[in-house]
């Protein structure tokens, strides 16, 4: 029985070393809890609509992060350049504006201050260097000096138009007479010697300006960075703007039978008197205007023909000349107020037919 015992034993423990000690888990029975019975919650009271919790499906959608959206660039500026992005921030008030790319171009300070007598001084030396007192030009030496034209021409083209525009009508009459005469001269030395053909010449002498042409209409040039021809001079501004005839005795044809060229510049405050020596000079003078008494005949430049119908409005008169056309009264009317008082008298009271006088076109040098 002992021996028995002992080996049960030796077995126990064997089993007990190779099973290890059974935890409490395993062998303590599951136990069994009941789960505690769930009341109803009381009902709450409804609350009012400004304190009721929305639904989620109501609320919009979260805001976006504001500092997150403001590193990025708005699609209008979007560039690869490392320039800062000036935009206003999103969710400001104030909508984002355009960034100036390009600045505004400075006026110089020369332009800025400009004053047409001081403008019409600068022309001084070249009337009085290559002009004459009687009107003709030593086309020669200006075309060997021409740079000093066109240095000259260049402050006409980036006179500023504000300082223009500051200046009286007599100062603006003056410009653009001494702007024409100028330019002109530009032209004609642009091409002279003056070429001709041997057809053309037929017609005209070989220094006559017919031959260049284009010398009205074709021929460009700049003044306060706007493109003009002379033609578009005359007509925009002597014929449109400007109504004073007078002006037609002032700008040059560059030809013999035109009114002189003045050997100084136009100004402002002696435009008048200017003006009124320069009709003086040119009735006086075989070019403008001749009385044939044994003839019954009255001779005017061909120039107060073609720009008649400019003295109606300031000479037109139904008391005199009443035999002949408004126009051509228009011009004698004009012409009174030049000519001597006997050759006058004539004029009002005489009977006489009409005559231009030929024109010539060779060149005034």
């Amino acid at each position: 029985m002992n021996r028995y015992m002992l080996v049960f034993t030796v077995s126990l423990v064997a089993l007990f070393f190779i099973t290890g000690c059974p935890s409490s888990e395993q062998t303590a029975p599951p136990v069994q809890t009941e789960a505690p019975e769930i009341l109803p919650s009381p009902p709450q009271p409804p609350l009012d609509q400004d304190e009721a919790e929305p639904n989620q499906a109501d609320l919009p959608p979260p805001e976006p992060n504001v500092s997150e959206l403001q590193t990025e660039k708005p699609p209008a500026f979007e560039s690869d350049s490392d320039e800062p992005n000036y935009a206003e921030p999103v969710g400001s008030e104030t909508a984002p504006t355009e960034l100036e790319t390009t600045p505004a171009k400075p006026e110089t300070p020369q332009a800025e201050c400009e004053s047409a007598s001081s403008l019409h001084d600068k022309c001084a030396r070249i009337f009085r260097t290559y002009v004459d007192e009687k009107g003709n030009v030593d086309y020669a030496t200006l075309s060997r000096r021409k740079l000093e034209l066109i240095a000259l021409l260049s402050q006409f083209e980036d006179l500023n138009p504000a300082a223009y525009g500051s200046w009286s009508t007599e100062d603006k009459i003056a410009f653009w007479i001494n702007t024409y005469n100028l330019h002109l001269l530009k032209i004609i030395i642009d091409n002279y010697p003056i070429r001709s053909s041997r057809v053309l010449r037929l017609f005209w002498p070989p220094n006559s300006i017919r031959h260049i042409k284009g010398l009205w209409d074709q021929h460009k040039f700049i003044v306060m960075d706007e493109q003009f021809t002379l033609k578009e001079i005359e007509q925009r501004f002597f014929l449109a703007e400007f109504d004073d005839p007078r002006i037609f005795s002032a700008i040059s044809y560059a030809s013999v039978s035109s009114p002189p060229l003045r050997n100084e510049p136009y100004y402002g405050d002696m435009l008048s008197e200017q003006l009124d020596d320069q009709v003086s000079k040119y009735l006086s003078s075989q070019h403008g205007f001749k009385i044939d008494k044994d003839n019954g005949k009255i001779y005017l430049s061909v120039l107060f023909k073609w720009h008649a119908q400019q003295f109606v409005n300031k000479f037109g008169t139904d008391k005199k000349f009443k035999d002949q056309d408004p126009a051509v009264r228009a011009v004698l009317n004009f012409i009174t107020y030049y000519i001597p008082e006997q050759d006058v008298a004539y004029l009002e009271t005489a009977n006489y037919s009409i005559g231009y006088l030929k024109y010539y076109w060779t060149l005034n040098e």
